[in-house]
This record gives structure tokens, sequence and C-alpha cells, in this order.
């Protein structure tokens, strides 16, 4: 279906990405899946393209654009190309939004260069062992010594840990019995602070290219000028960025489902059974033309979130909607694609093996499918 959401200037960019996803990425992605992580590089390369800096102001080297909409660009020819730039996607669309919120003057004189160029890589640490979801019930503590916070704790799942130069930290920082939520801060810990030690590069399922880390905090000194907005303000500072986080899974959710409609696609036109090609069958015909329905269905629901985030009237319980949605849309598309190629979609060298991994954490991170469910139920006056 015809799609009104971009307008020339995300046309040109789209083809600029795709070039270098096509040039820069494709060739060594194999290699990447194997080492576990993106290499750092690559980040300098998108910098001097101008595509990391897209939202960073024009005095820090960036265009000024706040526009969600090159963000999604970025995932819709990532996964065109059967590719994922999850540790990209999770400093533009997850990280930078702090930074661009909270950052005081002298901050962004320190930090958005670096940003914009590639030379400064972001993570943001929230989840703890054990806490899951239950951001107000962290432990990690940070202690107010002068003009330092004491950060001692722990922290798991770390996207992009492994490289960070700027880690976002949530931290309690004071604690209210008749308000679990209030009293969480973030501070910027820097590399190379004494203290801070990366754990555990962590193994998953999937998204081999993102790594994934623990990292470690033992009187973590850190200075005041490194607090990210106000004392005590982060829990308000998180729910606001949730609707962006969770549309950023629901357009990559579609995106690769559309890629894995169109790799089942070529191939069962090239795979013959009983002399015949898979996709004369009329099995093979109804399961990928209810899977385009449903795809298609997906893509006008996240293009109107994406709309509507644009213009700053997402709603909390609109983007649970539509993350929950695509997600489970995602997953039974993979899930049907690997079954049309056979024994093959179960080997890693055909990127529906990929797809249907890296699919799974989908319906679990930025909020399981569970509270995706328990928020739109809040909004429609279940308690």
């Amino acid at each position: 279906m015809r799609r009104d959401l971009f307008t020339s200037e995300h046309d040109e960019f789209r083809l600029l990405v795709r070039d270098f996803v096509k040039q820069k990425i494709v060739p060594d992605y194999a290699d990447w899946e194997r080492a576990g992580l993106m290499p750092r590089e690559i980040f300098g390369a998108m910098g001097d393209l101008g595509m990391l800096g897209i939202a960073l102001p024009q005095e820090y080297g960036g265009a000024g654009l706040r526009d969600y909409r090159f963000n999604m660009v970025l995932q819709e020819e990532a996964a065109r190309a059967l590719v994922t730039l999850g540790t990209v996607r999770t400093q533009l669309d997850v990280i930078l939004p702090y930074f661009l919120e909270y950052a005081d003057a002298a901050q962004r004189e320190r930090w958005f260069p670096g940003l914009a160029a590639g030379r400064l890589l972001t993570a943001i640490a929230m989840t703890e062992p054990g806490t899951g979801s239950d951001l107000a019930g962290m432990r990690t503590r940070a202690v107010r010594d002068g003009d330092d916070y004491i950060l001692n704790g722990a922290k798991t799942f770390i996207t992009g840990g492994l490289h960070a130069d700027l880690i976002i930290v949530v931290a309690r920082t004071a604690t209210d019995p008749e308000n679990r939520r209030a009293g969480l801060t973030l501070l910027v810990v820097e590399d190379g602070m004494a203290g801070f030690t990366r754990g555990r590069m962590l193994e998953k399922l999937g998204c081999k290219v993102q790594d994934t880390m623990e990292l470690n905090f033992d009187n973590v000194r850190v200075p005041q000028a490194n607090r990210l907005g106000e004392d005590g303000a982060a829990f308000g500072y998180l729910g606001r960025n949730l609707p962006q986080e969770r549309i950023t899974v629901a357009v990559g959710s579609v995106a690769q489902a559309g890629a894995a409609i169109a790799a089942t696609v070529d191939y069962v036109k090239q795979r013959k059974a009983f002399g015949t090609p898979v996709s004369s069958f009329q099995n093979t015909k109804f399961e990928l033309a209810a899977m385009s329905a449903e795809v298609e269905a997906a893509q006008a629901m996240v293009d109107r979130a994406v709309s509507e985030l644009v213009e700053g009237r997402l709603s909390g319980a609109d983007a649970a909607r539509v993350k929950l949605f695509c997600t489970e849309v995602q997953g039974r598309v993979v899930d049907r694609c690997l079954q049309l190629f056979g024994g093959y979609g179960y080997m890693l060298e055909y990127p529906i093996a990929r797809l249907y991994a890296d699919a799974r954490v989908a319906r679990i991170y930025a909020g399981t499918s569970e509270v995706m469910k328990l928020i739109v139920a809040r909004e429609l006056g279940l308690s």
C-alpha cells in the first residue's frame, strides 16, 4: 500500500543509507556475528556521513532535525538487507533523547560533538539482576559526597556496553517509603572512571551483532557535573521516552517481518518439492498472502504511530498497543516463514533462521507483551 509518511529529504537519506548498508555492512556482517558486536569504526563511518547527528544541533556538528522518521529509515533499510543495527538503534532511539532533553550547556559542549561524529558511543544502564521491568525496585545506589556521587551497584543486559564511552546509569539517590518511584537519578559514568568495570559479554539466542554486557560500579566517584537533569527525577524522564523506545521496537518488528516475507517468496520460487516449485502449492500461496495482509496492517499502524510521535501526540497507551500488536505479528510471521523453508529454515546459513532468533526478544525488551497489556488495560479503566 502507498505510504505518505516520508518527504523527499527522507527519500534522499534512504538512498544514502541503502548504499552504506550494502557497501559497509552486508559484506562483513557474518564476521560481526561471530565476534558478537559491531566494530567501533563503523560508528565513525556513519558519523562522517551525518547519520548519527541528525537530531543534534548544528553548532555541534549535527543537522538539527528532531525527526524520528530518519531513525525509522535506518531500521527499515537494515532490515531490507537482512541485517540489524541494534547498537546504533539503541544509541539514536533510546539513549540520545536523554542527552537532548536533559544535558546542560556545559555537557552539550563536552559530549555533543563526539556523539555527532561517532567518536563517543553510549549505553544506558537500567536493568539489574532480579529487577526486570520493575525500575522502582532498583538497588544501585548513589550517595552525595560534596560535589560528587559515590555510585555502587550492578547492571545487566546492557546493549553497547563494551564500546561505550558514556553510560547513563539509573541509580537511587533517595528513598521515599510512600513513593517507590521517587529518588531515581541519571548519572553519566565515563569510560575509565575508577571503580567502573565491565563484566561478562552475555551470549544470547539472537541479536548476535548487538553486544550485551554486565556492568559493575564499585565506589565510582561521579561528579555532579555528570548528572543529567534534576536529582530524583529520573523515573519521570524514563517514562517520557518510553513511547519512542516502544515504537522503535515496533518499527523494527514490522520491517523485519516484511524482510522475512520477501526472503521466503524468493526461496519458495527456487525450491522444488516433488518436482514442483514450492511457490505453486496452494498452502504456500495462502500462507504468504495471509502474512502479507497482517504485515500491511501492522505497517499502517506503526506509520500512524510514528506520525503521532513526530507531532508530539503519541500516548503511552497507544505506544503500548502498537508494540504489542507489531511484535506479536512479527513472531507469527517469522515462524510461518521459517516453516515454508522446511529443514533449511533451521540452518543458520539461511537468513530466516537469524530473523527467527532475533524476533523473540521483541516481545520482551522495552516492556514485555504482558506489561503492554497491563498499560492498555489501565487506559480502558480496568484496575
